[in-house]
């Protein structure tokens, strides 16, 4: 599929009207939304805790476990813009499914890896499945409950960051109930990825194909892609999307690695960075509407950059003096996802606008993030410690709140 198919179906899916707004079947979409969208972090997520005993257990290096970290980015880059054409030919639901048997297939077959190479095969099989929901589940609700996007995006961004916030606390607590086996603390999140696979076949068989697929009324494309990719507004949202992600990426992988190093518990740690996930919660409701009633986000996106800027350097001076203050302005730092996606759609001038910026963005800001938690793996790897690897992001914060000023500007694409 070329890029100009992937813009034109991604346009067609915003548009859809879905076929059958049964009660029934809006229940069962609705159920079969919350447990995927539980699904989508705890693959991520339930490694960072227990990452020192899967790096012993495996004889992992630092820069191989830096890679780790990178693997979401690539997979979300690369495996999510297969997304649309398998909607095509198996449905949105079909294809949702088949990502939920992915996921359940890597996340259940990589507790048996054997060595760090078939470890990062299988972790990057499941998150593929991660990937393919990822760019549908949104679809799905415009598609299925048009009267009510804000409630169920709602209660889809909530069940997601209680995944990730479950897997993150508990992993530990599950490891130690198995005796101390990281394989069992990691393999148990395959069960909950395996119930999310039944209601999506059910929704599948009564939706039949086509479900991402239907006709875009016959409006021109009037805007060309190359008309974004030579915008400066554009390419400012791109790197401030690539590296609010990459920052991401890093406290996902690293942050209670960093915690353990300066000595506290695997548990504690565990439960800090849970709190991080969990304050997304409200956050991230409470800045979208700020957000969408002003003109210019660039006062907003500083805010927010200032927040990680506070929080790195604190665990870089003292990490284990306020471990919750730092954990709270990471969690703060980390509301800068949904900043970018509110700006995506402030910026394009109309709806065919905003889904190619989307791709454009959201395709070249995932590339972008993927040497930021390689190059942390890197620095601790060769130094041991934390110093260097924070000083590094620390730099690449301040590259942020820059690209978040140019980005925030009240401009129009299109």
């Amino acid at each position: 599929m070329t890029k100009e198919e992937l813009d034109n179906t991604l346009l067609r899916t915003a548009r859809a009207a879905p076929s059958d707004r049964s009660p029934r079947l809006r229940r069962l979409t609705l159920v079969a939304l919350v447990i995927a969208a539980l699904n989508l972090r705890p693959g991520v997520t339930s490694l960072g805790p227990v990452l020192e005993e899967v790096r012993d257990g495996l004889d992992m290096s630092g820069t191989v476990a830096g890679l780790l970290t990178s693997i979401p980015a690539v997979c979300f880059a690369l495996v999510g813009s297969t997304a649309p054409a398998l909607a095509r030919r198996y449905g949105a639901s079909g294809a949702i499914a088949a990502g939920a048997a992915l996921l359940t297939t890597g996340l259940a077959a990589r507790p048996f890896a054997t060595d760090a190479a078939l470890f990062v095969a299988l972790t990057a099989l499941s998150l593929a499945g991660i990937a393919i929901a990822n760019v549908l589940l949104p679809a799905v609700v415009k598609l299925r409950f048009p009267d009510r996007v804000g409630a169920v995006t709602g209660l889809y961004s909530m069940a997601l960051n209680v995944g990730a916030s479950t897997a993150a606390a508990v992993t530990v607590p599950l490891t130690e109930a198995f005796g101390g086996d990281w394989r069992y603390g990691l393999g148990i999140w395959a069960i909950l990825a395996a119930i999310a696979v039944p209601p999506w076949l059910t929704a599948a068989r009564h939706q039949g194909r086509g479900t991402a697929a239907v006709d875009d009324g016959g409006e021109p494309q009037t805007h060309p892609r190359s008309r974004i990719s030579r915008d400066p507004t554009a390419w400012a949202l791109t790197a401030y999307f690539g590296l609010q992600a990459s920052s991401a990426y890093v406290i996902i992988g690293w942050l209670p690695q960093m915690f353990r190093d300066a000595g506290l518990s695997a548990e504690s740690a565990g439960l800090l960075f849970s709190g991080t996930s969990l304050l997304g919660v409200p956050l991230s409701f409470a800045l979208s509407a700020a957000a969408g009633k002003l003109r210019n986000q660039s006062g907003i996106a500083a805010g927010i950059g200032l927040c990680g800027l506070a929080g790195f350097a604190g665990l870089w001076a003292s990490p284990s003096t306020t471990p919750w203050l730092w954990a709270f302005l990471l969690g703060v730092a980390n509301c800068s996802f949904p900043l970018a996606l509110t700006m995506i759609s402030m910026r394009g001038r109309d709806s065919a606008t905003v889904v190619r910026l989307s791709g454009f963005v959201q395709s070249f800001g995932y590339l972008l993030s993927i040497p930021g938690p390689l190059v942390v793996g890197v620095l601790y790897g060769h130094t041991g410690g934390w110093r260097a690897p924070l000083a590094f992001i620390l730099v690449m914060t301040l590259a942020q709140i820059g690209a978040g000023l140019l980005a925030g500007r009240n401009r129009q694409i299109g």
